[in-house]
């Protein structure tokens, strides 16, 4: 029996982007609450979007880079979350899910296998490339890590692939990888911070055809 990969469509700013991440059947739409990145959007800005996702649709994370309680309780008073992506230290995310009560998955950045946790009390860890030398941004900021890397590997919580993927390469990256699920974001865009819905399409077409899916 195959079950289909599972996907993230991330940093969505603008109403056709997230349409067309829920008609193409993604399973997580993202909004990054992040000042310095190209698609940050404020609360006041994502509450209309996540809005738009209907009942049944995909699950709505909200991207939170070393926040306070103050900053995520004020996000979730305009915001209707269904879960937080979190880049902070294993304790301090596990400390927000506590408080808060939401699904966390931590952001992990990783430069060889070695790298790759093998204990988390977490809902899932989102599996990127460590940010360059000099990157003013957390993440793998478009970069692939080495995909055959996580192959076996014993993940201790369900986990994603992030980084650097695209409608062409995101085949290729599942099936080295062995990832039973991919994150997306400047891969899908025409610009940054504005997503292409004929990539956000054929990212998610070319993600879940193929003998790459999972047994």
């Amino acid at each position: 029996m195959t079950h289909p990969v599972a996907i993230k469509i991330c940093g969505l700013t603008e109403p056709e982007g997230l349409d067309a991440a829920i008609a193409h059947g993604a399973d997580w739409v993202g909004f990054v609450f992040f000042a310095r990145s190209p698609r940050a959007v404020t609360p006041a800005q994502a509450a209309p979007l996540a809005a738009r996702v209907p009942p049944g649709g995909p699950r709505r994370i909200g991207l939170f880079v070393a926040p306070d309680d103050d900053t995520i309780a004020a996000t979730l008073d305009a915001v209707a979350l269904d879960g937080l992506q979190i880049y902070a230290p294993p304790a301090r995310a596990l400390e927000i899910r506590q408080t808060f009560g939401l699904p966390v998955w931590q952001a992990h950045g990783v430069a060889t296998a070695g790298d790759l946790p093998t204990a988390s009390t977490l809902d899932g860890l989102v599996i990127e490339s460590r940010p360059p030398a000099g990157a003013d941004r957390p993440g793998g900021n478009a970069q692939p890590i080495d995909w055959a890397m996580t192959k076996g590997w014993q993940s201790p919580v369900p986990w994603m692939l992030a980084g650097g993927l695209t409608p062409e390469t995101v085949a290729q990256a599942i099936a080295l990888s062995g990832a039973p699920a991919v994150d997306v974001s400047s891969g899908v865009e025409s610009a940054p911070g504005r997503k292409d819905a004929r990539l956000i399409a054929r990212f998610i077409q070319a993600a879940r055809q193929g003998p790459h899916q999972r047994r």
